[in-house]
């Protein structure tokens, strides 16, 4: 279904702004609903705002009010979600440990909880950026900051060499991203652990190389 143009829907403009506890309040519940109602089988091309704002109970110029449109909240919350994600994988990324196969393993382990919690979500945005080029790009661009943090502990421990880290990092990520993605769309999933052992040994060996 197309998705009706704001400006046609409510004379109130999208407001950019510091927060407040209302503007905090309605996009919470937005967010809530969203993910709500993809938790309940919609699928996010099915959604429009009427929709999303029963289920929310505000109106739709309160919608239009803090949102542009479905796309922007989409892209909100693929912003939360990876603030979640985020504040895991940092566990490792700042990291000062004894034992950094510690670090990693307690990461992921939580990182896959996330996954599961927000699975929902994590699909929409995947699938969407499938077919929306700035969804795919905003996408591309909050997992970059997890190449950034992959890298700069990368060059922490020395190795692989400096000149390589950047391009590491970046095929690391990716294919924790991928690897937790297709945990969520097979119909038989591996076990949580296995796949952790695996991204976990992959990480040991290319990172540490002998060590730990």
């Amino acid at each position: 279904m197309a998705e009706e143009d704001p400006r046609a829907a409510s004379p109130v403009a999208h407001r950019q702004g510091p927060p407040t506890a209302k503007r905090a309040q309605v996009q919470a519940k937005v967010l809530t609903a969203t993910e709500k109602l993809l938790a309940e089988g919609s699928s996010y091309a099915d959604l429009n705002v009427e929709r999303i704002t029963t289920a929310a109970g505000i109106s739709r110029t309160a919608f239009y009010f803090y949102f542009r449109d479905k796309r922007d909240l989409l892209m909100r919350l693929a912003g939360d979600v990876t603030e979640l994600l985020y504040a895991q994988a940092d566990i490792w990324f700042s990291g000062e440990g004894d034992d950094p196969e510690d670090e990693i393993r307690e990461a992921l382990t939580r990182i896959a909880a996330l996954y599961k919690e927000h699975g929902t979500l994590i699909r929409a945005i995947v699938e969407v950026s499938t077919y929306e080029e700035d969804i795919a790009t905003f996408w591309r661009g909050l997992l970059n900051r997890f190449v950034e943090a992959t890298a700069r502990r990368i060059e922490r421990e020395g190795q692989p060499l400096p000149s390589t880290a950047h391009a590491t990092a970046f095929a690391l990520t990716w294919m924790v991203e991928r690897t937790f993605y297709q945990q969520l769309v097979q119909e038989q999933p591996l076990p949580d652990d296995e796949v952790i052992d695996a991204i976990v040994g992959i990480y040991r060996g290319t990172v540490y190389g002998a060590r730990p």
